[in-house]
């Protein structure tokens, strides 16, 4: 009874999830389509037409392909699981290397390259067809196959221990096992922040020191000024992949790097750079990434506890599938089952992620216009979401609930409207 309680459960927050899902990319696309023959009044002079067209064609192009993505994925998401998919996987690993934790490791293996094979063709279509047709994809076919191989050697050799690990604790260390693996995993996070800059990024893109002398002491003194202390200020050739620019710390602790995408480089005058640096100084200097960090292990005790319950219920496994065994470990299988449906119940409360990202994002803002010049913020603003075609009249709602960054209008809005405190 439990079990069918469960299955009935699960299903109704994946319909409610789809539902929600194609409630809002309606609304969205139809709030785009609308505004597409008319740019803001507030960026008439600033964004061209054509661009503001595109911007909308780009958009509704993602928001349909992401909404049929989504449709795929809770199709390969009942296969797994109701459908019997993560039980056949599991008969085939116990047929192939007897019980124990050979048959574990395998089973997660096998979910890992299903699941990989499953959404290549997405990802395929994502890079070569949409981000193709609107000018944004400069990546060659050998170079994607590169990155596909190196992202899953690099997977094995660090995931592969890690899920040893975990899997271990789960089966020696009794009822706390989570608590020892949320340590873990912990620890494996900050370790990770500490040797991505360095060890894996590169693997990925080149990063090169910046060469402008100008621009270079523009930034030292604006991290002067802030009291931010950095390993380097680097260039990423961001171009050979993509013509989206952007900028973004990196590392952690004594480890940070200021790294800027060439195309940032290029497009932005030095003035802008300045301002779009100061933003993200914002972001580590109000604490935005420590809290944000905070929060994300705040939120993976919680799970990894709430996973301690469901591991040893058997209405768990059954309600979504999947018959345990009762002479070996379910451990695994415990994993993968959490990881696939926490998402299904957690998806209408997205919109609080997204608020308080919406408020780092403006407090980030105020930051710059503080130590910066607020009008090369908006100037830098403006052409970041012309050349990355980031449409300007987003559907509210639809915006509420996903966007990590408040509107446009929104945003130029507050500081114009902290310009004219300052006047």
């Amino acid at each position: 009874m439990v079990s069918f309680a469960f299955s009935v459960l699960f299903v109704f927050f994946f319909m409610l999830t789809l539902v929600l899902r194609y409630w809002l990319a309606s609304r969205h696309t139809r709030h785009v389509l609308g505004h597409r023959e008319h740019v803001p009044a507030e960026f008439a002079a600033k964004i061209p037409l054509e661009a503001h067209r595109k911007a909308a064609d780009y958009t509704v192009a993602r928001t349909r392909f992401g909404l049929f993505h989504a449709l795929w994925s809770g199709l390969v998401l009942i296969g797994f699981t109701l459908l019997g998919g993560l039980q056949a996987l599991s008969t085939l690993s116990l047929h192939l290397f007897g019980p124990g934790m050979a048959h574990q490791i395998g089973l997660v293996v096998a979910f890992a390259v299903v699941s990989g094979v499953l959404d290549l063709p997405f990802d395929y279509y994502r890079q070569f067809v949409l981000e193709q047709r609107f000018g944004f994809n400069k990546m060659r076919v050998k170079l994607w196959l590169s990155d596909m191989v190196k992202s899953a050697l690099i997977g094995a050799v660090i995931g592969l221990p890690l899920v040893w690990v975990v899997l271990a604790l789960m089966e020696r260390t009794g009822a706390l096992w989570w608590l020892y693996a949320w340590l873990v995993w912990s620890g494996f996070q900050l370790l990770m922040m500490v040797l991505y800059p360095t060890v894996i990024a590169p693997l990925f893109n080149k990063f090169s020191p910046l060469a402008d002398d100008s621009l270079k002491a523009r930034i030292e003194g604006l991290m002067a000024r802030t009291g931010f202390a950095s390993k380097g200020l680097f260039v990423m050739d961001g171009s050979k992949r993509s013509a989206h620019g952007n900028a973004y710390f990196s590392g952690f602790g004594a480890n940070k790097r200021i790294v800027f995408f060439d195309t940032l480089i290029e497009r932005l005058a030095p003035q802008e750079v300045e301002a779009v640096l100061a933003h993200e100084l914002g972001h580590f200097k109000l604490k935005h990434i420590v809290k944000r960090i905070a929060v994300m292990f705040a939120l993976s005790l919680v799970f990894l506890a709430l996973l301690g319950y469901l591991k040893d219920q058997e209405w768990f496994y059954t309600g979504l599938g999947v018959m345990p065994l009762l002479n070996g470990a379910n451990d695994a299988m415990a994993l993968l089952l959490f990881m696939l449906v926490l998402p299904v119940f957690l998806f209408p409360f997205a919109p609080l992620g997204s608020f308080t990202s919406r408020k780092h994002e403006f407090e980030a803002d105020a930051f710059a216009a503080q130590h910066s010049d607020a009008r090369d913020l908006v100037s830098a603003l403006v052409k970041m979401y012309e050349d990355n075609a980031s449409t300007l009249t987003p559907d509210p709602l639809h915006s509420a609930f996903y966007d990590s960054h408040p509107p446009a209008w929104v945003r130029v809005q507050h500081l114009q409207n902290q310009m004219a405190g300052a006047a």
